[in-house]
């Protein structure tokens, strides 16, 4: 198959462009013939996009569940980990946007770790990540986990099997030590097919306001698609236990993702003043256990 790297140049020689909508975000690639490139279409159980205007509507009154969510959490004092992982651009990082769009960033923080220090090379590998874990009353949202040695880390060669296997080994322990300290733990997978995130990576590339979002790293990690399916089965295999599960979000169509895994997380937990006609339920051809999820 053409790599990502040769797709991408043979569009711009094309003439494909980026289109926006009215409000400057979630772009469409744009074919010669002026067409939009519509591969989120694939392996979709939705014939059309979820519309701005619904989504509006729907992502402002979530919002204020979880914010809801957050006040109970601080009253109580309780402590949570929302773990975002998938393929790159997936959509992990737009989701973390709306989610704390307008949670108060003093008891609500995203962790975004960069690449490890040579002295964090050095130490147990959960240890960079343990001084990042919510104290009393706070979210904590990880943009990438330790979950990194079970994917990139495993797939780019960046660690030793050796370190793999002690890694995969440990990892329910210490989730297991978490909840046992009061810790709730919620893992989501963000789940796009090949043909859409070729076309989000052109986009990338093509956009010069997103191209910061491309590297060199990216584009050799995208002609994995297979190691990188066989990392994350095992890793669901192995990792997905009944104290910690893993869910994923299909993510092709972004608002509609975005939309459920609001749903997912405000539907675990029963919270004051939770209005459960907003929060309804997560759509289940969007929604699922890790376990029982097929395809990426």
């Amino acid at each position: 198959m053409q790599s990502v790297a040769d797709f991408i140049e043979q569009m711009i020689r094309e003439g494909y462009t980026v289109q926006g909508d009215e409000h400057g975000s979630d772009p469409d690639l744009i074919g010669p013939d002026g067409k939009r490139v519509e591969t989120w279409r694939e392996d979709y159980p939705y014939e059309t996009r979820m519309q701005r205007s619904e989504y509006n509507v729907l992502k402002y009154r979530l919002q204020v569940e979880l914010l809801k969510l957050q006040y109970w959490t601080q009253d109580h004092g309780l402590k949570h980990v929302f773990v975002f992982e998938g393929r790159d651009a997936a959509g992990k990082g737009g989701t973390i946007k709306r989610f704390t769009e307008h949670l108060n960033p003093r008891a609500a923080r995203v962790v975004a770790l960069a690449t490890p220090t040579e002295r964090e090379k050095g130490q147990w590998y959960f240890q960079r990540y343990v001084q990042h874990l919510p104290t009393a009353g706070e979210m904590v949202l990880f943009d990438r986990s330790w979950y990194n040695r079970a994917n990139v880390e495993k797939v780019m060669g960046f660690c030793t099997p050796e370190e793999y296997e002690i890694f995969m080994n440990q990892v329910p322990g210490f989730e297991r030590s978490l909840v046992d300290a009061g810790v709730t733990i919620n893992k989501l997978w963000f789940s796009v097919t090949r043909g859409e995130q070729r076309t989000r990576f052109a986009i990338r590339q093509i956009d010069p306001v997103r191209r910061w979002k491309l590297s060199p790293m990216d584009l050799e990690s995208l002609d994995r698609w297979d190691e990188y399916t066989a990392a994350k089965e095992a890793m669901f295999a192995r990792t997905d236990t009944k104290h910690a599960n893993w869910t994923t979000i299909r993510s092709n169509d972004k608002k509609r993702a975005r939309i459920n895994a609001m749903r997912f997380v405000l539907s675990q937990f029963d919270y004051d003043g939770k209005d459960h006609e907003v929060v309804g339920e997560p759509d289940p051809l969007i929604v699922r256990r890790g376990k029982k999820s097929d395809g990426d």
